[in-house]
């Protein structure tokens, strides 16, 4: 008889895997939050957006959150965007508008993921 046998029922080792919340998390996993251009028009015309102003604002909850600006929504005024990644729609729309897009330098473990 196998070790793991339990009368005929499904062994608990093989149900593990489909028990709920117990998958696979990737603990190397850099989690960014985005941003949608739409958010940023509440900046007035040539500001400077950084994550310290987005904490301000209240659109994140915390300045070392790493931050990605997605391309949902326009922008009517220029701003200085200052974030870790960008998509290409988002900066295609920011220096359209004739703002300036700047990447921020960041690193894995360097930053608090959620």
């Amino acid at each position: 008889m196998r070790p793991y046998f339990e009368g005929g029922q499904l062994p608990l080792v093989r149900k593990i895997p489909f028990a709920r919340g117990v998958g696979f998390r990737d603990p190397w996993r850099v989690r960014f939050t985005p941003i949608n251009l739409g958010r940023l028009t509440v900046f007035q015309q040539g500001a400077e957006v950084t994550p310290e102003t987005l904490v301000e604002a209240g659109i994140i909850k915390r300045a070392d959150e790493l931050v990605v600006v997605l391309g949902r929504g326009e922008l009517k005024h220029p701003l200085t965007v200052k974030a870790h990644r960008f998509s290409a729609s988002a900066r295609a729309k920011i220096e359209a508008a004739g703002g300036v897009v700047e990447e921020l330098p960041w690193r894995r473990g360097g930053y608090r993921t959620r």
